[in-house]
């Protein structure tokens, strides 16, 4: 979230109001796994534990083969990168226009494009356009897609038929974004005035329900990027707070702390790289950690 992130790194220094740590079994400190020369937006993993980032200044797509390893650009310049996703075919969907201009006027001027990015030799296509400034990207089980355009109140929609609907739901501020493993649910994080996490009906969209709400001295803790653990909750990576948030029992904790400016949270994938059951972490400082506190029982 590039604009709202700017005055967040402004306001880093003025505290947000911490929210309660988790109950879990105290863990290692967060591991750097790699670093871009920009501010990463959004990172995603694919089958082969292979990381892919979005470069927000570049506006590049970078492919980070294991941890440690150098980053490689797989494309030049598509555009202000918001979220990526990673599809069933293991090509990469990556949405642009998250900048200020687009993001802004993305509700009644949605131009933006959704991106098909190939993870070997770097070609884009679009897949679709028509929608608002992008910033968060999500992807349902049957393949349809869901972007946010956190300058304004729109959620769009492209069906795998490649139907897009720019205004398939309203939340103000929408960021983050993640679906439920079933496909029913729709999860959404509102980052400003008052932050907090919403539920869409996938079978009712007219009427998002906002499920947990964050304390009123969270109003600067600026959420971010959203995604889903292996029970279905929610994790959201948050900017001034410095923390990364866990739905637990309609409630947010805290998994850890002391990692300011987060952009995105993801889950690895496969038995090597950037694996199965390790949570990761990206940031507008470009770096990348593991973060030991949000592993899955599988990790390790």
């Amino acid at each position: 979230m590039p604009a709202v992130a700017l005055a967040a790194a402004l306001l880093t220094p003025v505290s947000a109001h911490a929210a309660p740590a988790c109950d879990a079994t105290p863990s290692a400190p967060p591991v750097q796994v790699a670093h871009l020369p920009d501010w990463v937006e959004s990172i995603a993993v694919d089958k082969r534990g292979r990381m892919f980032a979005t470069a927000y200044f570049t506006g590049r797509v970078y492919r980070i083969d294991s941890p440690g390893s150098t980053p490689v650009a797989l494309t030049p310049n598509i555009g202000a990168n918001g979220g990526i996703v990673v599809r069933e075919d293991g090509r990469l969907l990556v949405g642009t226009g998250n900048d200020l201009g687009h993001s802004l006027t993305g509700d009644v001027l949605p131009t933006s494009k959704l991106l098909l990015v190939d993870p070997e030799s770097g070609k884009v296509t679009t897949y679709a356009s028509g929608l608002g400034g992008i910033d968060g990207v999500a992807l349902a089980p049957d393949g349809t897609v869901y972007t946010t355009t956190l300058g304004g109140r729109h959620i769009g929609r492209v069906t795998p038929d490649g139907r897009v609907d720019p205004a398939w739901a309203r939340v103000p501020q929408p960021n983050g974004i993640a679906v439920s493993p079933d496909g029913s649910q729709v999860y959404v994080i509102q980052t400003t005035v008052a932050p907090g996490l919403y539920r869409i009906p996938v079978d009712d969209p007219a009427h998002p329900r906002r499920w947990i709400s964050t304390d009123l001295s969270d109003a600067l803790a600026l959420p971010d990027g959203l995604t889903l653990d292996s029970r279905g909750r929610p994790l959201i990576a948050t900017h001034a707070a410095g923390q990364i948030w866990r739905a637990e029992g309609g409630r947010l904790c805290a998994v850890q702390s002391g990692m300011h400016l987060s952009t995105q949270v993801t889950y690895g994938h496969g038995d090597h790289g950037f694996s199965a059951g390790r949570l990761y972490r990206s940031g507008v400082d470009g770096k990348i950690y593991e973060v030991p506190a949000g592993a899955e029982p599988t990790a390790g």
